[in-house]
């Protein structure tokens, strides 16, 4: 008996709870919640959710009998608590963000043209997502949030960057998504991504991954509309910065300047983004292991013919390809540059071999077609 009294007070708890934010969530404040449906609330760490009402939205939830509700089949106690939990997390979302969202998404036609516009309109008021040290955590990613930064990105006209151009790292992405626009997942939430073929676990993590950095840095930004801000990879920048305070310079850099501005920074991306064996082989072709060896002597020496290593090298070049578009252009100016100035100083202190190669590296001659021929 006294067992029953317990679990009618709690069931009568849960039916107040049920009440009082059906009162809430009725105001003319949440008008724009009642057509969402429950899932989008959800997060993909929650647990015991009552599947068969996600796919309601907040309006047929609310208009539907507490008891009707409790009495659905396969609704017990435990998934009842967690669709008033989810009321509850509805309730705690700022209004604001649904309407910002529905506004910026209705004319995201955002044109990029390689920068982000700081135009930001302020940070997210909504529900964040709890975070691990580096501010992510997928396991708590709601659907509001995710509209959150889908927004950020539309609302900075980021549309066309590409995945793998500013992805933690190329290892967490396919080859094929590499030059994936943010722009094909600005429309869908996360339940739609899901769905796409292709995309497991791993992928969309990856994609929401970028998607929160974009937010994280970006969200707070005001509107200054004669300034843009440019985003890409850090060491990317930096490498780009010297180079392009080298070639303004009477006196070219010294071969310690390139090792330590570009060489290094350049195979510090590849440890990022690529296997061993092509950070060994670049580690090669660079001169960092010893003498700057050619194909044959580098397939040699890792015990591959010249046409893997040739395939290995094409690996390299699409690498740099999505993380450095402007690569090509900046270091065969500076490898001109240095060539000309090596020919002219006697004595010049920088290798104009070591940034011959590393213009290769990024934007490598074609392949023969006969890579067994000698190199």
């Amino acid at each position: 008996m006294k067992a029953h009294s317990t679990s009618t007070l709690e069931e009568l708890r849960i039916a107040g709870r049920f009440e009082g934010l059906r009162e809430t969530l009725y105001t003319d404040r949440y008008a724009r919640h009642l057509e969402k449906p429950l899932a989008y609330w959800a997060l993909p760490s929650d647990r015991r959710l009552p599947l068969v009402l996600l796919g309601r939205t907040l309006r047929e939830l609310l208009e539907t009998p507490f008891s009707e509700l409790s009495a659905t089949r396969g609704i017990g106690r435990k998934k009842i608590c967690s669709l008033v939990s989810l009321l509850a997390r509805a309730a705690q979302t700022d209004p604001e963000e649904l309407v910002c969202v529905n506004r910026i998404h209705g004319n995201g036609n955002g044109h990029n043209d390689g920068h982000g516009n700081g135009n930001g309109n302020g940070h997210a008021h909504g529900e964040s997502a709890p975070s691990d040290s580096n501010g992510f955590d997928p396991e708590n990613v709601s659907e509001v949030v995710w509209s959150q930064w889908r927004t950020t990105v539309v609302r900075h006209h980021l549309q066309t960057e590409l995945l793998g151009r500013l992805t933690p790292s190329l290892k967490n992405l396919t080859r094929s998504s590499w030059q994936t626009p943010l722009g094909d997942y600005t429309h869908k939430t996360l339940t739609e991504i899901r769905e796409l073929r292709t995309h497991g676990e791993k992928r969309v993590r990856a994609i929401i991954e970028v998607f929160h950095g974009l937010h994280k840095i970006t969200a707070e930004m005001g509107e200054l509309p004669h300034l843009a801000v440019r985003i890409q990879p850090r060491r990317i920048e930096q490498i780009e910065q010297w180079i392009r305070q080298a070639v303004n310079v009477v006196t070219p850099p010294s071969d310690a300047e390139v090792l330590e501005r570009l060489i290094h920074p350049m195979v510090d991306q590849l440890r990022i983004d690529a296997p061993s064996q092509i950070v060994w082989l670049a580690e090669n072709r660079l001169g960092l292991t010893g003498p700057i060896t050619s194909v044959r002597e580098t397939a040699r020496t890792m015990g591959l013919t010249r046409a893997r290593v040739y395939q290995l090298l094409t690996e390299v070049q699409e690498i740099f390809a999505v993380r450095w578009p402007a690569g090509p252009g900046l270091l065969h100016g500076l490898s001109s540059l240095v060539a000309t100035s090596a020919a002219e100083q006697e004595g010049h202190e920088c290798n104009p071999a070591r940034l011959a190669a590393a213009a290769e590296l990024v934007c490598p001659r074609l392949r023969r077609q006969n890579p067994d021929s000698a190199d």
